[in-house]
């Protein structure tokens, strides 16, 4: 997985995955059969609870072992797969989440739900950004290695720049934009950056189930809400597909005063 660059934490997931089906059957994984590998998916539906996700994930990381590792022909193993769930994403709306921004008194939290907001950037390369990924002459965030290992650009809001500025000027950060307290050179966990969120939350209180996650899927609700061209938002939020962007055609509201038919604008 390493040589086909997959990302540190795939392998980390599709390891973890085998490992626990390993450990079900307490033998090694390359004796497994597909029976086995139905019946323990079985069991992490029904007892474990687990997501559609999760379940599509064991059968990718098994495909690998068989396919890649093991040399066995895939369709002798192929394993149908779940329906994906569609649900539609939690959002807040511009008043909470100008809310959570202004109840969040810590200073580093409060610059982290502004970036992540402002910018749609996900948890991930949130947590890894870089002082030097701030573009404040063009008003751009460079995102690095997002997912998929693409690169791309998105939005850097004036008020969000000013308060990265009052917070570097006061924290001062070694390598990482946002380091744990004490702890220079690392980055944030990715249970910490949902924790501030969720407390911020609270503190606004706002009732929502939400995560760090549901900042990025209100910036996207917002811009679109605003009159932003779909695919701009896909390229800001990096989607490879326009299908996973336009998700956001069923949660933003519009209203239909507002909305001229093109025929009033024709001299006719």
């Amino acid at each position: 997985m390493q040589i086909r660059n997959y990302s540190e934490r795939t392998v980390t997931t599709y390891v973890s995955l085998l490992s626990r089906l390993a450990k079900f059957y307490n033998q090694p994984v390359d004796q497994i059969s597909i029976d086995q590998l139905k019946d323990f998916l079985h069991h992490r539906i029904t007892t474990d609870k687990v997501s559609v996700a999760v379940v599509n994930q064991t059968i990718s990381a098994f495909r690998i072992l068989q396919k890649d590792v093991l040399g066995q022909q895939w369709e002798s193993f192929k394993i149908k797969r779940p329906r994906l769930e569609k649900k539609l994403p939690v959002v807040l709306s511009m008043d909470e989440i100008a809310n959570l921004i202004n109840k969040t008194i810590n200073l580093k939290h409060r610059a982290i739900i502004a970036l992540a907001y402002s910018s749609g950037m996900r948890r991930s390369e949130v947590k890894t950004i870089l002082p030097g990924h701030i573009d404040s002459n063009r008003m751009r965030i460079h995102v690095i290695n997002g997912k998929g290992k693409k690169d791309r650009y998105t939005l850097l809001a004036k008020k969000t720049l000013e308060l990265l500025k009052m917070y570097y000027r006061f924290e001062k950060p070694s390598t990482y934009l946002f380091e744990p307290c004490g702890r220079r050179n690392q980055c944030l966990s990715d249970s910490t950056l949902n924790n501030i969120v969720k407390h911020a939350a609270r503190r606004a209180g706002i009732k929502k189930n939400i995560s760090f996650h549901t900042l990025r899927h209100s910036f996207a609700t917002h811009m679109l809400e605003k009159g932003i061209n779909l695919r701009i938002i896909q390229q800001f939020m990096g989607h490879t597909s326009i299908k996973t962007t336009s998700v956001y055609l069923h949660i933003a509201q519009f209203d239909p005063n507002s909305i001229a038919s093109p025929l009033d604008s024709m001299d006719i």
